[in-house]
């Protein structure tokens, strides 16, 4: 099957036919995982005459794609996901964010809606007048977000509460180390912040949990073919701004923060949801919409039940989801996995690579306009590149672009040409956690598979990913054979995931950091070093990157580096503290040049909220909060102040 240009919406076709839709369903099961393969008809299959006759047909109008048949839509919906209605839609462009559209719930069955859009369409020669969609939206959709309720955590727990009477009872800023009238109750942490202000600061973040909890109506579980919503059972924390869903990876950042202020309810109850999402597909998308279902995200679930079983010692809800725990696992070793030869041996690591067709649904015009500017035969295989870029959790960045015919164009994108640093630092960290988790529950079998899995992607890392002379990992490009040597923070990310035998690789990281001239940025450690007006590039700093590289330098025995990961930490939280005493929230991303920021570029505003950037603040304020000060003054780490720095802490000592 094929697109033509000229009906702009025909690379849907054959999904979009209600009947061939059903019979290719039932006769002709996806094989997406094979390159160049979307789908294949086993010996036994009995297909019906009219489908062949069908595909026959299709295949007769088709221009085909460098010999590909073109790859199935994201999801099953005709209106969210594929067809003429989502085409019509989002090209005419009725909203400024393409989002808004696929998030908004149906007013009645995705059956009737349809139907009345297929005869305004016949009525109009599908050409329908903007004026007249508009209506149409407005009589078939429901506003965004009215299949979510705000929720306040049943855990969260204001910072003090009343005792007994030891005072006027009030609070104010003269109390602030001990207030008068209450008792200091919760969270612990902030009793570890020594700067009264940065502490006053961490009481806000505290709060904004509050802000960003999220619960579904019933009606997303008693007509889930009205919502674009997957359905889950517990309430959650969202990331906040046009992100009124869950996230995968965001949630781990999350996570960390809800359990410094002690709310390990809510944190099971998100894991559950993951969990449940295992069991039903199989992994975990994306996000919680339909539209993200063939596409996960970078794989934390393991990390996630390890911070949440750490804080509670809850081994039993570990034992009863330890198997589903290592489904997710199966789903990055079947499907993401990748074969790399080096020095006569062949070495197995994982990428992201997502074989589902047309443009991403949410960001629907800005890829069919992308997609305008290649060659036809290209698109199909821009708009997966696209979306293993959106798997990546860096959507979008150069590290995708390089090797490309033009490095500072999208349209250039090769996301699953690459075997990134960071996605086998997870999987390395999962597996490592699997075999403890397993040894913990006196299953040696299985403790032994991951360690000897572990083991496995340790020496592939080492012999394709490690670069000895540079001091640090990079990514490996599979078209080029070669590594792509170009600074991003995930490089260290196997410092902070502990995947690493030689303890000296956090020093000779620090030399790599020095080298590449990455101490000497005051706000925040940049994305990149290129500036493409992508949001995963300079000039941005995204908070979960700097914790890559603050908690992975803190690894180390050195004082110097230690002390160096410090200084970063101080960095972040005075740029992040900055913002917030100018602007009053916390945002998604930082602009870390001329003094800091809200950060901007990519496809969306830069949004409020912000769940990891609050989760990774507390992580740091926490491990720091006896040295960090809200100065003004940022640090600077160039090796004059490393080395003052060094002579006071001897002295002192």
């Amino acid at each position: 099957m094929k697109h033509t240009s000229h009906l702009g919406w025909p690379h849907l076709m054959a999904w979009t036919l209600p009947d061939l839709g059903r019979q290719v369903k039932q006769a002709v099961p996806c094989k997406p995982e094979v390159p160049g393969l979307a789908h294949s008809v086993p010996a036994t299959a009995t297909v019906p005459r009219m489908t062949w006759e069908l595909l026959y047909l299709l295949l007769l109008l088709g221009l085909g794609l460098r010999s590909q048949e073109a790859l199935p839509p994201p999801c099953e919906s005709q209106i969210y996901c594929h067809g003429e209605l989502l085409h019509q839609v989002q090209m005419a462009k009725l909203y400024q964010d393409d989002k808004q559209f696929v998030d908004m719930p149906l007013t009645t069955s995705p059956e009737e809606v349809l139907q009345r859009f297929s005869e305004l369409a016949m009525a109009y020669n599908h050409s329908i007048p903007r004026e007249q969609l508009q209506e149409f939206v407005q009589s078939n959709f429901q506003p965004v977000g009215q299949e979510l309720q705000s929720w306040i955590p049943e855990d969260w727990k204001d910072r003090y509460h009343s005792g007994e009477k030891t005072g006027t009872g009030s609070l104010s800023w003269g109390c602030l180390h001990e207030p008068c009238g209450v008792i200091f109750s919760s969270p612990q942490f902030l009793q570890k912040i020594s700067d009264a202000k940065l502490r006053a600061w961490a009481e806000q973040l505290h709060q904004i949990w509050k802000k960003l909890g999220k619960k579904m109506k019933p009606e997303v579980l008693t007509h889930p073919e009205r919502f674009s919503l997957i359905y889950s059972e517990h309430p959650f924390i969202v990331p906040g701004g046009r992100f009124v869903e869950f996230y995968y990876w965001d949630s781990y950042w999350v996570m960390e923060g809800l359990l410094l202020s002690e709310m390990a309810s809510t944190v099971k109850g998100m894991l559950q949801n993951f969990l449940d999402l295992v069991k039903t597909y199989g992994h975990i998308p994306n996000g919680g919409r339909v539209y993200y279902l063939q596409r996960s995200q970078p794989p934390l679930l393991t990390l996630m039940m390890e911070l949440y079983v750490t804080h509670t010692q809850d081994v039993s809800f570990l034992q009863e989801n330890i198997g589903t725990l290592a489904s997710e696992l199966d789903f990055w070793a079947v499907n993401r996995t990748v074969s790399v030869s080096s020095g006569g041996q062949s070495y197995a690591l994982n990428r992201y690579y997502v074989p589902y067709g047309g443009p991403r649904p949410e960001s629907y015009s800005k890829d069919e306009e992308l997609a305008n500017t290649v060659p036809e035969g290209d698109r199909e295989t821009l708009w997966t590149e696209l979306k293993a870029g959106a798997e990546s959790g860096w959507d979008f960045s150069s590290r995708w672009l390089v090797g490309g015919p033009n490095p500072d164009l999208l349209s250039s994108i090769r996301t699953s040409k690459m075997v990134p640093v960071d996605l086998n630092a997870f999987l390395c960290q999962a597996e490592e956690l699997m075999s403890n988790f397993y040894s913990r529950l006196g299953n040696d079998t299985q403790a032994t598979k991951y360690r000897n899995l572990r083991s496995q992607r340790l020496a592939a890392m080492e012999a394709i990913l490690w670069d000895e002379q540079k001091g640090a990992w990079f990514d490996y490009d599979l078209e080029k054979g070669k590594k792509n040597l170009e600074f991003y923070p995930s490089n260290l990310t196997p410092l902070w995931a502990g995947c690493f035998s030689d303890p000296s690789v956090i020093d000779k990281a620090l030399k790599y950091l020095e080298d590449s001239q990455i101490l000497t940025y005051q706000n925040g450690i940049p994305t990149s070093l290129r500036n493409t007006g992508q949001q995963w590039d300079f000039p941005n700093a995204w908070a979960p990157l700097q914790d890559l590289v603050i908690r992975g330098l803190a690894k180390s025995a050195s004082p110097r580096t230690q002390e160096v990961a410090f200084q970063l930490a101080q960095n972040w939280i005075r740029t992040n503290f900055k913002v917030y005493s100018q602007m009053s929230a916390m945002y998604e991303k930082y602009d870390m040049s001329n003094g800091g920021h809200p950060g901007g570029g990519g496809e969306y505003e830069v949004q409020e909220g912000f769940g990891w950037t609050n989760g990774a603040a507390l992580v740091l304020l926490d491990r720091y909060g006896d040295q960090l000060t809200s100065g003004t003054q940022l640090a600077s780490l160039g090796l004059h102040s490393l080395v003052a720095a060094l002579l006071v802490s001897l002295l002192l000592w």
